[in-house]
């Protein structure tokens, strides 16, 4: 059987594109989530696993989508392993069951891994220029006026795009203090 796995970090992401591949690929059942990938505690991702029988297939739109580092993929191939089930990931074009797809999946993941650390150390360095020179760091706040005016545009049918536009703000901003209503 082929069972599908969609993960977003947060609420403000759409995982219908993910949704839509998995069922283009064929997955019969498809567990979806919305957790960050560095959070190894995801309990749609434990509920799957323990479903997973032998000749399944994990089925992911991305590797990332899965996990965030070598080591927890490892640890993903290993249950795979155990009770018979492979990984496939279809935007990567990886297939666990073969040995080139094997030695793939671990290879993509230590450049992922790598990638993201990258990421973070440019992020860092970028964070510590600015404290050298004085200037602030991190999201920028806002004052009350504008607050009370983003929320009355929000409430009168503006989207948060625009209304982030007309403030000055970026829409990350903007969602920290005016969170999306469920």
């Amino acid at each position: 059987m082929k069972i599908g796995y969609a993960r977003v970090s947060t609420i403000h992401q759409d995982p219908q594109l993910q949704l839509n591949a998995l069922e283009g690929y064929g997955c019969e059942r498809i567990y979806q989530e919305q957790s960050s990938g560095a959070n190894r505690d995801r309990p749609e991702l434990a509920q799957l696993m323990k479903a997973l029988r032998a000749g399944d297939e994990l089925v992911v739109w991305k590797l990332d989508r899965l996990c965030r580092s070598v080591s927890h993929l490892i640890n993903i191939c290993e249950q795979l392993d155990e009770v018979g089930a492979t990984l496939v990931s279809i935007t990567d074009n990886i297939d666990q069951s073969t040995p080139a797809g094997k030695a793939l999946l671990v290879i993509m993941g230590t450049i992922a891994e790598m990638e993201r650390e990258l990421i973070r150390e440019r992020i860092m360095a970028g964070v510590e220029a600015r404290k050298q020179k004085g200037l602030p760091t991190g999201r920028p706040t806002i004052d009350d006026t504008k607050i009370r005016t983003a929320r009355a545009l929000i409430n009168d049918g503006e989207t948060y795009a625009e209304v982030a536009r007309m403030i000055g703000i970026s829409r990350s901003t903007l969602y920290k203090y005016c969170p999306v209503e469920d």
